[in-house]
């Protein structure tokens, strides 16, 4: 039977008994490198496009900002771009890119037989003049 009146017994358990902390493995922070770092650390060239701005009053005027690593320019500089600095020659790859997109489209166009008839419309306005649409 219970007794509210009878002592307790002076033996602490095994709950009452505090226990030391157990010592843990401090954390390593987790370092996570970005796409250039990665890159460059596996040997591997590297370009991105970081910004691009656009005038809002005329959006054919803007500017690309480029990151890259030194693998991505040295390989320029192997294919023949040269430049003062970096970014001369890596602006000197992006113009080449440009060169390459429109020369594209043009020839893709002039391969269209309804798109080759509008650059090959001719008018005569005299004095062995012409003025080509």
């Amino acid at each position: 039977m219970w007794n509210p009146f009878k002592k307790k017994d002076p033996k602490p358990s095994l709950e009452d008994v505090e226990r030391p902390p157990v010592p843990r493995k401090p954390r390593t922070p987790k370092v996570t490198l970005s796409p250039k770092d990665l890159a460059t650390k596996n040997g591997e060239p590297y370009i991105n496009v970081v910004s691009i701005e656009l005038d809002p009053e005329d959006p054919t005027t803007g500017s690309f900002e480029f990151e890259w690593n030194d693998i991505f320019v040295a390989r320029l500089i192997k294919a023949g771009y040269k430049g003062k600095t970096d970014a001369d020659i890596v602006d000197q790859w992006y113009h080449t890119i440009c060169s390459n997109v429109l020369n594209d489209m043009f020839e893709q166009e002039m391969a269209d037989p309804s798109k080759r008839a509008a650059f090959e419309r001719k008018r005569d306005l005299g004095d062995g003049r012409s003025e080509f649409r």
